[in-house]
């Protein structure tokens, strides 16, 4: 499946199959469907082995997440939550999608920074096409562009398995004082993130790039931007991954960066994908 991070969404095409949303209505709940219903809609076929370990449902729950709040979903990356998020926001509630700042970054390719420059048209139009709206009626937009009528409205920011990218890119500072900002005062942000094993040292697991972090540094980036932590849940843990491979995190599934020939593959399918963290923070007085 194409990544929504750079392309319309080829990977949403199943959203297709849903009838046009209406404008959300806080009274309106005829037209949202529950959770469950989106969860085993056969949009989700080729995401649905995948809940075993990201546990969709119950993450939901605990980030308190509901169909009638304004929800903002950090780097939709390949699209696996937004297949979620939407359908299940957009009829009563509303869906909102941030990137980072595309600018002043390094770039691999001209291609890459072309993709990255050109991510919020591409999503807004990729996802009004496959909900069957206009493209004014999606939200995206990058951080440093957040439209002023946003702020102050917003009931969650959720923020999946990319907090160390943000961390390693030094761009956590910007998305989290972009999120303080768009929160409603008793709003909370939810985050899911790859974990370090106990007694990591921040060289191997801050310092580098591993897909891993320590849970203390993840709550200090948060701490320094005015949240502290309000709850935490064992939800995604998996006690089978040591969370010490040379190649990081994405020797797990559903990466296997190692390819095929891996003797090991076995064992890294056996694990399933990572030991994560599943923090809440709120905004701190």
């Amino acid at each position: 499946m194409k990544p929504l991070f750079f392309a319309p969404f080829a990977a949403l095409a199943g959203l297709a199959t849903l009838s046009p949303v209406a404008p959300a209505m806080a009274d309106d709940h005829a037209a949202a469907p529950s959770l469950a219903e989106v969860l085993a809609h056969e949009r989700r076929d080729n995401d649905r082995a995948r809940d075993q370990y990201r546990n969709p449902a119950e993450v939901l729950a605990f980030f308190q997440v509901e169909p009638t709040q304004t929800v903002v979903e950090y780097g939709p990356g390949g699209g696996w939550y937004t297949r979620v998020l939407a359908p299940y926001l957009m009829p009563a509630g509303k869906y909102i999608a941030i990137n980072q700042d595309s600018d002043g970054r390094e770039y691999r390719s001209r291609a890459q920074e072309a993709r990255s420059k050109g991510w919020t048209e591409n999503f807004k139009s990729g996802l009004a096409e496959a909900m069957g709206v206009e493209a004014d009626a999606v939200t995206a937009f990058e951080t440093d562009e957040m439209p002023e009528d946003v702020a102050g409205t917003v009931d969650r920011v959720l923020i999946f398995r990319s907090m160390h990218g943000l961390n390693i890119g030094n761009r956590a500072d910007d998305v989290l004082k972009a999120a303080r900002m768009m929160l409603k005062d008793d709003g909370m942000v939810g985050v899911v993130q790859h974990r370090a094993p106990e007694g990591a040292s921040y060289n191997d697991y801050g310092a580098r790039q591993r897909g891993y972090m320590r849970k203390a540094d993840v709550i200090a980036i948060f701490e320094a931007n005015g949240f502290e932590l309000a709850a935490e849940s064992e939800i995604n843990a998996n006690a089978s991954d040591p969370a010490n491979w040379e190649r990081g995190v994405w020797t797990l599934p559903p990466v296997l960066a190692t390819g095929e020939d891996d003797p090991r593959r076995s064992e890294y399918l056996s694990i399933g994908e990572s030991d994560r963290m599943t923090l809440l923070f709120k905004k701190a007085n």
